[in-house]
């Protein structure tokens, strides 16, 4: 595993860490004995950092995060979320409710204090009111949360938060092969102020592990079959905000452009590490073997320019009319 600086402290993580949405259950049901055996693989595989939040399975990702550490955490950088669910989303922030939300996010962590706390797509009118930013400076100060930073939805949302935050840690976005926007719209102001970037989504949801089909099917419980068309939430975060089937053609038109043995998972996950503005890339997992594979796209080549310039005119002329969402 290769570890990238993250940040203003510039605090060593893997370059490629574990997303934790689906072990809160948000992706079918993965089972704790089956989370641990994942979150056990990807520290054998060098994994240090962990992403979760506390709307993922209301608590339960971070609860089995907590107890299998069980407060074990100096070598690890666990970031969470606050800000989504019921009594807080979309304009209910305020140091009380924020303030219970990051009690409970220590207490089923088992840590005094959270290494990273990141807004969770709020509306861009609470991010600019600073309220909220208030309140997680307060924490601070109180050494309850380290650091923090946002995950946001538009590069509106990303280059606003840069440019009005000074102390802003972090920004989480969606970044793939199919969702290209910040390479050309974010990544420049983000070095320019030395503000880690998270690549969240990386797979497009499992369309780019190239193993899907039209005849996939999903759980009840799995956002890509009640979210597929924006029923839940923001349409961008399932499939990347493209249809499916859809997503399905042009990940058969994708395999042209790598070698034919090269797993997709691992190609489309060097794609996103070959931009120097990334951090890290926080693919999850719902089995131990996904876990593995996508801990060795750290040390696969970086592609070709060639090949680069090439994903880019592809996602021109083929992807960029597709994409549904905020963006």
């Amino acid at each position: 595993m290769n570890y990238r600086s993250f940040g203003k402290d510039g605090v060593q993580i893997s370059e490629v860490g574990l997303g934790c949405w689906q072990i809160g259950g948000n992706w079918g049901e993965v089972e704790e004995s089956t989370a641990r055996e994942i979150l056990k693989a990807s520290l054998d595989n060098g994994v240090n950092f962990l992403d979760t939040a506390d709307v993922y399975g209301d608590g339960r990702s971070e609860t089995i995060i907590g107890e299998y550490f069980a407060g074990r955490t100096d070598d690890l950088f666990i970031a969470t979320k606050v800000g989504r669910g019921e009594g807080i989303y979309p304009d209910l922030y305020s140091m009380e409710t924020i303030s219970l939300r990051i009690e409970n996010s220590l207490r089923r962590l088992k840590t005094e204090a959270l290494d990273l706390v990141q807004t969770h797509c709020i509306p861009l009118n609470e991010m600019q009111n600073g309220e909220t930013y208030d309140c997680l400076r307060e924490l601070q100060r109180q050494g309850k949360i380290i650091r923090f930073g946002a995950s946001v939805e538009t590069m509106e949302e990303a280059n606003w938060a840069i440019d009005h935050i000074p102390d802003l840690y972090s920004l989480q976005i969606i970044f793939n092969i199919f969702r290209q926007k910040p390479v050309a719209e974010l990544f420049e102001n983000a070095k320019s102020h030395n503000t880690g970037i998270l690549a969240r989504v990386p797979l497009a949801s499992g369309l780019l592990s190239g193993k899907m089909t039209t005849d996939s099917s999903f759980g009840e419980s799995d956002h890509r079959n009640f979210n597929r068309d924006g029923q839940a939430f923001n349409v961008g975060e399932t499939f990347a905000g493209l249809p499916y089937e859809t997503g399905i053609e042009l990940v058969e038109q994708l395999r042209a452009f790598k070698e034919p043995t090269l797993p997709m998972a691992q190609w489309a996950l060097r794609w996103i590490l070959d931009h120097n503005a990334i951090s890290t890339v926080i693919p999850g997992a719902s089995k131990v073997s996904q876990a593995e594979g996508n801990t060795k796209a750290s040390k696969l080549d970086s592609l070709s320019p060639e090949t680069h310039l090439a994903l880019t005119d592809f996602y021109e002329s083929k992807i960029k009319a597709h994409i549904r969402g905020p963006y």
